[in-house]
């Protein structure tokens, strides 16, 4: 199906590995820390792919522009920072994904929005990340997903152009990015699905609802 394809990007959180356990267990101990009760982790995954917006939203009902937002945000990070893979893991399929990609001489890479305060030492603790060509977090460009910038910021390092790339999300903002970056683009239907999500309305080229899928895609190319 994708025809010319030298390289396979993927965003982190929801797509390659599972930081729900951590994220959760993050922001549920300022819960806890406050003397109210535990939530379940169930009530946390969904949100997961949102980050600290998430989490605080899950945790205490609040939003950005909440006051106090910024305080909390901060605690929020602190927590995440001192266990974020204590509990995290790879999803299943992933790791057979990657090391078929690699024996198909792609390159491959990650795209996040996740800050490169947590995504270096995230990727270098984990052995999954060790033959990624390109790590690029939410703070490498100017501009996050969905702006393009870090995925041609990606293309750039890999010294190749967007379109011969594929980029792989559980967000739509990933599907965003990727068509403006001129990349053909997956939808992951097994991520961090918010309740309203459509991933059919996002208008991906391909959706996979599990990482081995995508091979099957790569070898029709």
């Amino acid at each position: 199906m994708f025809k010319d394809t030298d390289a396979v990007l993927f965003d982190l959180d929801g797509t390659l590995i599972d930081s729900a356990p951590d994220l959760g267990a993050a922001a549920d101990k300022m819960r806890t820390d406050r003397g109210l009760e535990s939530l379940p982790l169930a009530l946390y995954r969904p949100m997961a792919g949102a980050g600290a917006r998430g989490m605080l939203a899950v945790a205490f009902g609040l939003t950005p522009e909440d006051v106090g937002f910024g305080d909390l945000r901060e605690e929020f990070f602190s927590n995440y920072e001192s266990r974020m893979t204590e509990s995290t893991s790879v999803f299943e399929g992933v790791a057979d994904l990657i090391a078929r990609i690699d024996q198909m001489g792609l390159k491959w890479g990650v795209v996040t929005n996740k800050s490169a305060r947590f995504t270096l030492p995230l990727t270098r603790a984990m052995p999954l990340f060790s033959t990624a060509k390109t790590i690029i977090s939410g703070d490498t460009t100017p501009h996050a997903k969905p702006h393009p910038a870090p995925l041609l910021e990606a293309a750039r390092q890999l010294d190749l152009v967007p379109g011969r790339c594929i980029y792989v999300g559980d967000d739509e903002r990933d599907i965003v990015a990727g068509r403006a970056a001129g990349m053909p683009t997956v939808a992951a239907a097994y991520g961090y699905l918010g309740k309203t999500a459509d991933t059919v309305a996002w208008k991906a080229d391909a959706t996979i609802a599990a990482p081995g899928a995508l091979l099957n895609l790569l070898r029709m190319a």
